[in-house]
């Protein structure tokens, strides 16, 4: 599976979820601005190394969770994988994983790191909420910010995802503000951050506020990571504002993901909309004002 099919597959998980709301409900798409600076963390006393544990399922995302690995495990933390099985699991593009631990069996994280996947079962929701309630921080990376907001921990406070999953998560979860042009956002305990990449951001200002500013900057100059995202979470703004459909380069309603000319297509009030799939044009012409009334 690529990984456009598992953010397409995101929407529709997420799509058949939502329930019909009103635009004031689910439309508050929020642009990111500076909000109140979390408080540092406390790191353990003398050699204790922090427990981070990563939940993953089929099709988890490399980069999600590889990227913050990396940096989690330059900084001298202890990292592990979880999983609802032992079973092996295949990651995006091929890579084979065996799980370090079972929901069961692994030991409570101080951190948990959620990456994009396809998983999302009841054990696993279950198992998220038991363990946020003593994390320091609960993060994902990318739509793993959808599975997190199906545990119901993320309503009333502020979120964001992957930039072609803003409208998704926005409909199917009325009760976040989703938050356009966020590198990554904190609220309490819980942190998301956008796509791929910005998952590595978020681990370095996990670093900084346990140790401080000087270790996350060496931690990064060890990796040769040049990117700076980590030092401002406002800094995804070229994702703050809507892409705009064209008939040159027709995007999908419902996801905003690109839509080939080709594409199902349906036509409303004499205008024509392309779809990158067809359970995204059914999902249309069920409701086509409730996706148009969202731009």
């Amino acid at each position: 599976m690529k990984r456009r099919d598992l953010l397409r597959r995101s929407a529709v998980l997420g799509l058949m979820t939502a329930l019909p709301l009103s635009r004031p409900a689910w439309a508050a798409v929020w642009n990111s601005g500076k909000g109140d600076e979390p408080n540092p963390l406390k790191p353990p006393q003398g050699t204790k190394r922090i427990p981070v544990a990563f939940l993953i399922s089929e099709d988890a995302v490399v980069i999600d969770f590889a990227g913050p690995w990396e940096v989690f495990h330059q900084s001298g933390f202890s990292t592990y994988t979880v999983a609802e099985t032992p079973k092996s699991i295949q990651a995006m593009g091929g890579m084979r994983i065996i799980p370090n631990y079972t929901f069961a069996a692994a030991p409570m994280p101080k951190v948990l790191v959620i990456p994009a996947q396809n998983g999302s079962s009841r054990a696993m929701l279950d198992w998220i909420r038991r363990v946020s309630q003593k994390t320091d921080v609960t993060m994902s990376v990318c739509t793993g910010a959808l599975i997190l907001a199906a545990t119901g921990l993320l309503n009333g406070k502020p979120a964001t995802t992957h930039h072609a999953s803003f409208k998704e998560m926005a409909m199917s979860f009325p009760e976040i503000q989703v938050k356009r042009g966020a590198r990554f956002v904190e609220a309490g305990n819980l942190a998301t951050s956008g796509g791929l990449s910005s998952g590595i951001d978020l681990a370095l200002r996990v670093v900084e506020r346990y140790y401080g500013r000087e270790k996350a900057e060496k931690v990064a100059y060890e990796m040769e990571y040049q990117g700076q995202g980590w030092k401002d979470p406002n800094s995804n703004q070229v994702y703050a504002k809507a892409r705009v459909s064209t008939a040159d380069h027709p995007l999908c309603p419902v996801c905003e993901m690109d839509a080939d000319p080709s594409s199902p297509t349906s036509v409303y009030k004499g205008k024509t909309y392309y779809f990158c799939m067809p359970p995204h044009k059914e999902a249309f012409d069920k409701s086509p004002e409730k996706y148009l009334d969202s731009k």
